[in-house]
């Protein structure tokens, strides 16, 4: 019953039982780090408002069961020696109600957070607005979102973590503001009840609605987080919150070979599928071992093939977007193989803008044959989403990263790659269409794919060649799926050196930067004609060796100036007579 005693959680069936404000301060703050703030402000009775007990009395009752003199508990403390400010509700007092004086202790406590830049964190269990105050219970929304909101203009985490039940004024305010939104299991959580939708609109409430896990599985909260993991969960969250620290030792050599043709376009095009080809997922596990994933778009559901969080790659925190194939026809299906809905890309808009937010570089892996293309897809607004990855990609102020470990199918793709430099792994492909879709349009037929692949440069070697990417990342001999520990070791080498490099450089600069970048890709210039000497040298090359097979053929005694045909200067088509005129 270890569980139960700490956390009151059972440990048969983990049902997560009640916690008082001070009880739940004192599981997640290091023993004797918690400062309460603004504890003598106590509510009134503005409306002189009476039902079967005087306000007034209610309140006393309150406080004398509680201990507390309101339904919040705010101050700083530190957690596993990170500190933040803290506002946890108590749903003892008065079902955790907010009135004007919760309001104020919260919006007090986010305005403390935002003076000393420190995260703020909401641990929220709250029946919603409290009558008894009336209007002015009301407009405490409004006021707790209003400070939340300048918060995220301050650049100041927000955390909110939403337990059982959370509902009504305090979940439709600053418990939905939150950058990160955690939520216990089985919490109920709400605008308005089931059971008061149930009474007013007369039909029962859908199976699972208003728990955590629909508000999951919906796109509203990040993550569902057990009351014994919470402190460790939040612990990272606020490690990978703080500036960025500085990557100590000498400057990071990374494996940088001269970048050579591939076999053929099509033998890439397999290495890239190749069913054993580490995945994003794979990837991080190696890159961020402490990688805090969130999920969902904010509006409509989450999407499996975008991993997208939080995490810290050789010392820098950063925001991750990585797509993900899957692996297996299970793993395959429920990630989509890779394929990405509406939600997926607004899932990535809203960790972009979180990144702008929170001064955290972005790096994305991409690995999609494109986007997904159906018709709910279209409904939802596909083509609208991908827009705003790119048009919000163009402006974040911070360094961008992207890098191609698969296949890198058109616009689902590139809507993750505006980046301030483009890695490609050496046997990834990067297209404006698939193979099979090009010979489909071409011949009517996919049977061609194999040399459309050629026509089309999708290679890492043709993509870096036309100024597409900037960098090829080496793979081991064979394919990225013969090692993938050395494959992870190269990406994460190229990917510290990359970010260490754009780190120098001031935030409008890497946005001007940016904008240019991608202003001279097709532009008849410089990189065309430089393009055009590599073709032309190229050329050269394949003539010489030409010429050296058809010498090596030649008989040696009727080669040019050799002794056995007398020292002759010129070949026989030269010795020919003139005609006569």
């Amino acid at each position: 019953m270890e569980g139960y005693r700490r956390y009151r959680v059972c440990d048969q069936c983990h049902h997560h039982f009640p916690l008082s404000a001070r009880e739940r301060v004192n599981l997640l703050s290091d023993d004797g780090s918690f400062e309460e703030v603004n504890e003598a402000l106590v509510s009134l009775d503005p409306l002189q408002f009476a039902d079967k007990l005087p306000y007034s009395e209610r309140l006393a009752q309150a406080k004398e069961r509680t201990g507390l003199h309101e339904a919040v508990l705010t101050g700083i403390a530190r957690i596993s020696g990170w500190p933040a400010v803290l506002a946890v509700s108590d749903f003892s007092f008065l079902g955790g109600s907010m009135g004007s004086v919760v309001g104020e202790k919260v919006t007090l406590a986010m305005e403390l957070a935002a003076r000393r830049k420190l995260p703020f964190i909401a641990v929220c269990s709250s029946g919603g607005a409290r009558m008894q105050e009336g209007m002015l219970s009301l407009v405490q929304m409004a006021k707790t979102a209003a400070a939340a909101m300048r918060l995220h203009q301050a650049g100041v985490p927000v955390i909110t973590v939403l337990t059982d039940p959370t509902t009504g004024g305090v979940y439709a305010s600053y418990g939905s503001q939150g950058d990160v939104v955690l939520a216990e299991p089985g919490a109920l959580i709400g605008f308005a009840g089931p059971r008061v939708i149930a009474e007013i609109t007369g039909q029962p409430p859908p199976e699972g609605s208003h728990t955590a896990e629909f508000l999951l599985s919906h796109g509203m909260v990040d993550q569902i987080v057990e009351r014994g993991r919470l402190r460790g969960t939040l612990t990272t969250l606020l490690q990978l919150f703080q500036p960025v620290r500085p990557i100590g030792g000498r400057e990071l050599e990374v494996y940088r070979p001269d970048p050579t043709p591939p076999e053929s376009a099509w033998h890439e095009v397999e290495l890239a599928r190749h069913s054993d080809r580490p995945t994003a997922r794979d990837y991080l596990a190696r890159l961020s071992p402490d990688f805090i994933e969130l999920h969902g778009d904010r509006l409509y559901g989450d999407d499996p093939a975008l991993i997208a969080g939080l995490g810290e790659i050789g010392g820098i925190p950063v925001v991750i977007l990585a797509q993900e194939r899957g692996r297996g026809e299970e793993g395959r299906q429920h990630h989509h193989g890779g394929q990405m809905h509406p939600e997926g890309y607004r899932k990535a808009a809203r960790l972009m803008r979180l990144a702008s937010q929170l001064h955290l570089p972005i790096v994305t892996l991409i690995d999609t044959p494109g986007a997904a293309l159906d018709f709910a897809s279209e409904e939802r607004g596909l083509a609208q989403s991908i827009s705003t990855c790119l048009a919000t990609l163009s402006l974040v102020p911070q360094p961008i990263v992207a890098v191609v470990i698969g296949e890198g199918g058109s616009g689902g793709a590139l809507a993750l790659g505006v980046a301030d430099r483009i890695l490609m792994q050496e046997n990834a492909i990067y297209s404006v269409i698939a193979p099979e879709g090009a010979s489909a349009i071409l011949y009517r037929s996919a049977a061609h794919a194999r040399e459309v692949a050629g026509s089309l440069k999708i290679t890492a070697y043709d993509c870096q060649r036309l100024g597409v990417i900037d960098t090829i990342v080496p793979e081991p001999s064979g394919g990225a799926q013969n090692d993938p520990r050395y494959a992870a070791l190269q990406l994460r080498n190229h990917l510290v050196a990359t970010l260490v490099e754009l780190r120098k450089l001031p935030s409008n600069r890497l946005v001007d930067d940016r904008y240019r970048k991608f202003r001279r890709m097709g532009q008849q210039g410089a990189p065309w004609r430089e393009l055009l000497g590599h073709e032309i040298e190229e050329i050269r090359h394949n003539l010489e060796r030409a010429v050296e097979g058809v010498r090596d053929r030649i008989p040696r005694e009727r080669l040019p100036g050799s002794a056995a045909n007398g020292g002759a200067t010129r070949l026989a088509e030269d010795r020919a007579p003139e005609p006569t005129p």
